[in-house]
This record gives C-alpha cells, sequence and structure tokens, in this order.
C-alpha cells in the first residue's frame, strides 16, 4: 500500500545523490539535510524493498568512498551509520563491510572520521562473534592486519592493527596463535610506537583480559527478596512489573553463565611457535643493535619482554647476561628493574659460571657497609631471586659472607639476608657452615634427604602430592566401607536380637573332663647339664644362626623396601594414568600439599602464619613477572616515616579501632541503612520529637474504665487476626 510513496521517495534520493556526486561543494545546507533524510529513510526500509533498493549499498559504498572528503561530519556519520544498519538487517554481509570501512580507516587524515570507522568495525567484528565464532571471518581480517604490518615495516599504519588485536584479545574473541603473531610481527617492527604496542601487548595483555573479566563477575548481585518485598508492599504498576521481569532475568542469566564450562585462556607467552628465534630477534634488532632508535624506557620494556620469556620457556641467549653488566649500578636510572629482569632471565639450565659473575658484581655494588640500608637490600633481595631459580649461581665464601648482614642493625637489610639463608636451608644446605644450617636442615642433611644439587639435574616427572591424593581416597573409601558396616549390623542386631531364646547351646569347655590328665612329676623335670664342650658347640651353632637370621632380615628389609618402592611407583604411575583428576581432585590435591608442607609440631599462631605464607608462595603463578616493587620490597622497612606520614599512619589506626570498638547493634544498623532497609516501629517511636507524643501520652491518662475495656478488647481482636494486615493467613 505505500510501495507508490517509496518509489516518490526513491526517486527523490537518486535525484539528490545525482546533484551531489556532480557537484558535492556547492550543495546547499538545506539539500544536505536533506538528503541525509532520505539516505536515513531509506536505509531503515530497505529490507521491506529488497529489489526497489537492490543498488542502494553500493551507492553508499561508493559515495563513502570516493566523496569522504567533501561530505561533512553528519552526512559522514550518517553514511556510515546507514551502512552498519543494512549490515544488521543482513542486506550486506560483514566481510564487505569490513572490506569499505577499513582502508578508508588506514587512509583518512580525518581524527573524527578514524574515531568513527574504528568504532563501527570493532563494533561489527564483537557482534559478529557474539553468538558463535566466527572463524572466517576472523581469519580473514587477521590476515588483513598481518599483511599491513608486513607490507611496510617503517609505516605507522600497523599501528591499527596493534589496536585491533589488543582489544579483541581483551574481549576474548580472538584468543588463538594467529592474533599472537600479528603482535609478535609488530614487535620486530621498524617504528617505535608499533614496537612498543606489540610489547606492551605481551606484558599486560593478559592482565587486562583477566581484569575485563573480573569487572564483568563483579557486577552489583540483585537481591531477589529485596524486590518481591518491594513489589509486595508498593503499588502495583506496569512499571514495576516490567523491573521485576528484567531482574528475573538477570539472575537467570547470571546462573547460566556460572554453570557454563571455563573457556581454556592460553597466555599469549604460550601460544607463540618459536619464542627462541623470537627472543634473539627482539635482543640482537632492538637491544644489541647500534642502529636501533629506542630510549632507554623503552629499551627497558623490551629487556623485561625477552628475559620473561627466557625464563619462562627456559632459553638460552648467552649475549643477554653480559648486556646486563654495564646498568648493574645503584647510580642506574631504574636499576632496580634491571635486577628484577636479571633475576627472570634466570633458570637452572644457565650455567652457573655465566651468572657467577653477575652475582658478585651486584654483591660489589650494593651490598656493602659503604651505601645506604635501601641500596643493601635491594642487592640482597634480586641476588636472592636468582639464586631461587639456580642455586649455584653463587660461591660458598660469597654466600657466607652475604649471610653475615643477618646481625646487621637495619631491619630491611636483616630481613633480605635471613631471606637468604632461609633459602639456602632449604635448597642446599651443605653450602652453609654448620651453625648456620638450622636444626632441620641438619638433620635432613645427615639422613641424606636433601642433597646438594647438580647443574642440569631434573626431578622425575610426576604430579607433587599424588600419592597424598590416593592415600587420601583409601581412607575416605574406608570410611564410606565401614559406615556401611556399621549400619548394616545395626539393623541386623535389631531385627535378629532375641533369636537365641529358642536355642539351647551346648557348654563344650568340659568336654575333657571325662579322661585322664597327664601330670608331670618331679622327674621329668630334672634336665641333666651339658658338658663344657657341648656347651661350646651349642653357642658356637646359636651364634651362626644368629648371624644367618641377621642375613636373612638384612635380605628381607631390602627386598621389602625395593617392593615398596616398586608399589609406591606402582600406585603413582597408576593413578596418574588410569584416572582423569577432576577439579575437585585438584583442589583437594593442593589442600594436602599444603597441610604437608606445614610442620604440625609448630605453634597454632605460626602454623597459620605458615599456611599463610606458603598459600601466597603457590598463588604466584609461574607466569607472573617479577616487578620493582619486589626488589624493592625489605627496602620500605629501611626507609624512616616523616612526621606527616607518622600522623596520617596514627590517624588511619584511630579510625581502625572506632570501627573496632562499635557495638553489634550499630554495626547492624549500618549494614540496614547500605542495604537500604526502613527501622522498626519502636526504633521510629523512640526518634520521636517529645511534644508530638506528649497529646497521645495525655489522651490515654484521660481515658475511662469503659474505653479502656474497649482498647484492650480491640487490641486482642487485632492480634488474633494478625496485626491491622490480617497476616495470619
Amino acid at each position: 500500500s505505500y510501495k507508490a510513496d517509496f518509489a516518490g521517495q526513491y526517486t527523490q534520493y537518486e535525484s539528490q545523490r545525482h546533484l551531489f556526486v556532480q557537484a558535492p561543494t556547492s550543495a546547499t545546507d538545506k539539500g544536505i539535510v536533506f538528503f541525509r533524510d532520505l539516505i536515513d529513510f531509506i536505509a531503515h526500509v530497505a529490507d521491506c524493498y529488497p529489489l526497489e533498493t537492490a543498488n542502494f549499498p553500493e551507492d553508499l559504498i561508493q559515495l563513502l568512498s570516493l566523496q569522504h572528503e567533501h561530505l561533512g561530519s553528519e552526512l559522514l556519520e550518517k553514511v556510515v551509520g546507514s551502512l552498519v544498519l543494512l549490515r544488521r538487517k543482513d542486506i550486506i554481509d560483514s566481510p564487505r563491510l569490513l572490506q569499505t570501512l577499513f582502508p578508508l580507516l588506514v587512509t583518512t587524515p580525518s581524527k573524527s572520521l578514524r574515531a568513527l570507522l574504528y568504532k563501527k568495525c570493532l563494533s561489527d567484528l564483537r557482534t559478529s562473534n557474539a553468538k558463535v565464532t566466527n572463524h572466517r571471518l576472523n581469519r580473514t581480517f587477521q590476515t588483513v592486519l598481518s599483511n599491513l604490518l608486513t607490507s611496510d615495516r617503517t609505516s605507522s599504519k600497523g599501528l591499527w592493527a596493534v589496536k585491533f588485536t589488543r582489544e579483541l584479545w581483551k574481549r576474548q574473541i580472538w584468543t588463538d596463535s594467529k592474533a599472537v603473531e600479528i603482535m609478535k610481527e609488530a614487535s620486530l617492527a621498524d617504528n617505535e610506537k608499533i614496537i612498543i604496542g606489540g610489547v606492551r601487548f605481551f606484558l599486560g595483555g593478559d592482565k587486562e583480559r583477566e581484569e575485563l573479566e573480573d569487572e564483568s563477575s563483579d557486577e552489583a548481585a540483585i537481591d531477589m527478596g529485596k524486590i518481591k518485598h518491594q513489589v509486595g508492599i508498593n503499588k502495583k504498576t506496569k512499571k514495576k512489573a516490567r523491573q521485576m521481569e528484567s531482574a528475573i532475568a538477570t539472575v537467570k542469566r547470571k546462573e547460566r553463565k556460572k554453570k557454563q564450562p571455563h573457556p581454556l585462556n592460553f597466555s599469549a607467552f604460550h601460544l607463540l611457535h618459536d619464542p627462541q628465534g623470537f627472543a634473539e630477534s627482539l635482543f640482537f634488532k632492538h637491544l644489541q643493535s647500534s642502529k636501533s632508535k629506542l630510549n632507554l624506557e623503552q629499551k627497558l620494556l623490551v629487556l623485561q619482554l625477552v628475559s620473561r620469556l627466557v625464563g619462562l620457556h627456559k632459553l638460552t641467549v648467552m649475549s643477554l647476561y653480559s648486556y646486563f653488566i654495564k646498568y648493574l649500578t645503584p647510580r642506574q636510572p631504574s636499576v632496580t628493574s634491571f635486577l628484577a629482569s636479571l633475576a627472570q632471565a634466570t633458570h637452572n639450565l644457565i650455567p652457573p659460571d655465566v651468572l657467577e659473575s653477575l652475582v658478585k658484581k651486584i654483591a660489589d655494588e650494593f651490598v656493602s657497609e659503604a651505601v645506604a640500608p635501601e641500596i643493601a637490600s635491594a642487592g640482597l633481595n634480586a641476588i636472592r631471586e636468582i639464586c631461587v631459580r639456580q642455586p649455584l649461581a653463587i660461591n660458598k665464601t660469597l654466600l657466607q659472607d652475604l649471610v653475615g648482614y643477618r646481625k646487621s642493625k637495619d631491619k630491611g637489610v636483616m630481613m633480605a639476608a635471613k631471606g637468604l639463608l632461609g633459602l639456602y636451608r632449604e635448597t642446599a644446605p651443605s653450602m652453609l657452615e654448620k651453625r648456620d644450617r638450622g636444626k632441620e636442615a641438619a638433620m635432613s642433611l645427615k639422613s641424606g634427604e636433601r642433597k646438594g644439587q647438580r647443574f642440569g639435574e631434573q626431578a622425575a616427572g610426576q604430579i607433587e602430592g599424588l600419592d597424598l591424593l590416593e592415600k587420601w581416597k583409601e581412607e575416605e573409601l574406608q570410611r564410606k566401607v565401614g559406615t556401611h558396616r556399621d549400619a548394616r549390623e545395626s539393623d541386623l542386631g535389631s531385627d535378629g536380637g532375641d533369636d537365641d531364646d529358642g536355642w539351647e547351646v551346648d557348654d563344650t569347655s568340659d568336654s575333657d573332663s571325662g579322661g585322664w590328665q597327664n601330670v608331670s612329676t618331679d622327674e621329668d623335670d630334672r634336665v641333666e647339664k651339658p658338658s663344657k664342650k657341648a656347651r661350646h658347640d651349642s653357642r658356637a651353632s646359636s651364634k651362626a644362626e644368629d648371624e644367618e637370621e641377621d642375613e636373612d632380615e638384612d635380605k628381607e628389609n631390602k627386598l621389602s623396601q625395593a617392593s615398596e618402592a616398586s608399589k609406591s611407583e606402582a600406585a603413582v604411575s597408576s593413578l596418574a594414568t588410569t584416572r582423569i583428576l577432576t577439579p575437585a581432585d585438584l583442589a583437594k590435591l593442593q589442600e594436602l600439599r599444603l597441610a604437608a608442607s606445614i610442620n604440625d609440631a609448630l605453634p597454632a599462631s605460626q602454623r597459620k602464619r605458615a599456611a599463610a605464607a606458603r598459600q601466597a608462595t603457590l598463588q604466584r603463578h609461574v607466569d607472573d613477572p617479577l616487578t620493582a616493587a619486589e626488589i624493592e620490597g625489605p627496602a620500605s622497612l629501611s626507609i624512616k616515616n616523616t612526621k606527616e606520614q607518622r600522623i596520617a599512619l596514627a590517624k588511619a589506626g584511630k579510625e581502625d579501632k572506632t570501627e573496632l570498638r562499635k557495638s553489634t547493634t550499630a554495626r547492624r544498623k549500618e549494614k540496614k541503612q547500605e542495604q537500604g532497609k526502613s527501622t522498626t516501629n519502636r526504633e521510629k517511636a523512640r526518634k520521636k520529637n517529645f511534644l508530638m507524643t506528649l497529646g497521645k501520652a495525655k489522651g490515654k491518662q484521660k481515658r475511662s474504665l469503659v474505653d479502656r475495656g474497649k482498647v484492650l478488647k480491640a487490641h486482642k481482636e487485632r492480634g488474633k487476626r494478625g496485626g491491622k494486615r490480617g497476616n495470619n493467613g
């Protein structure tokens, strides 16, 4: 019925488009507004008249591609918005839209147009991957971005590839190795901005993704009880009903999301195809090369990336360690970042003689009585972090000198030296002197439990604490079987407890009472004494028999130990290879490991502290970087606070004390106010103005006996029916 009207509007649109294409600069403001309204109208009804508007998308694409410089900001935004609307109506597909917008985004000098096109392209990619991952579109667009980077490494156009990849990685739309390869190419580019964009992606992309996931999961929880209470009390309107329905839908959606399996989000470092080649290319191109145009801050970022790659994948870049030597001085800016990078680049496959010179340089430059205490504590902490990863990086003489700083009067230096001492008590107590080993380390060293570590030695590959999990499973199984058996016996006892009453039981205790009993006489008890020779022969034979028995016992012990070892190995291998460990099993395994690592002989307070420290170390993942703040950790103990800082700390402590001194009633009241709940009628009456309650009190005093009886009767009836509203049902 509207076809003729639409045909008239479409004819006007074509004439206006023809005039605008012929002379875009001479178009009047009124004509541009009319043309813009026609484009908007046709884009909204294009799906109703597909035959008439078959050429409409191509017209808009040509207009945008050829005349975008002459289009005004409002008309330009309308054309782009109309193309996005046609994409949502499935009149054009997503690859066609991106092929139109992305080349324009890369080439246009207009800042406002770039922002608009970037926003629309990103929105279209997110929409296309909302329900199901669109692998075909993702591969096509990733190829375009990769070609943009590799075609011209000096151009700044590759910055758009970095922006798109980083945003889509953060949104968990792109989680494959192709996206990581794009950022790898960006890190090896020749443009400084593109290099730093790619390096920052590897150093912080995973953290951004986790923070975004935490923000989405930490949304304000909807209190369904409160909403239902408000709906029952307040006036019922359609708006309130819609709010209730939307709240229920949100809660259901969150519940469904909780039940969905957690996606496997691999770190970008683990998706690299050739980490050794990538680390070497980064180091030789941006750090060691004299042609590099990066400043010190940018080089430090690249160095952090190289050191994380080396430490995580256990790579070998030998020239990296000689590069550190010139930066290991206290006067070097950002020296703690260099120390953290050196510690990250250390692992147990690096030769100790390579690291020994670096550790000695740190000890000479940072750890002495001539330097400030915070510098000494930072140096000791850096040495400790290096020795955590490679205990053989220090010799005994230097270790003994550094451990001697535990008697320092400065708290930061003392704590750092004690940390180094505690590390070697656990890993290599043989490198310490006897008086420094401690009781547990000395006993374990004597018994052979702790042995010195050799270079390149690798522990047997198995899951730590798997025997604890197997033992716990067996105990649980026995406990369940025991409870079932007890329940069955109790059932049987209750059913057949009186069955013995109808039976006669023979007494068999005196069955042999009718026979003769042999009684030994004194003659039988007399034993003849053997001669000296016989006694000597018997002693020799008994000694030989004892030696044979001892040998047999030794053999049996060895065999039993071997059999136990083989049994334990078989048990571990069978549990690891025949069962799939569920998330609940892994959680229990971590709990058992934690419980086994804490000494039960410690007091309760120390046990809790040890458990908390152990939990903190377990939570620190291998992928987490070592920061400069961790190197400077003990140094903060050496810095004395100023008067203003001490006053601020005292005031903060007072606020905490006032918070602790609050009564339970006051805390409940604050909690109610935070939740938006009202107070009780008794509290309201208590807060009421005295003059407002005076008239009611006087009226009560003037009541007659008849009135008082009526009031009391009404009160009783009201109580029977459940108050004024009749809440008894």
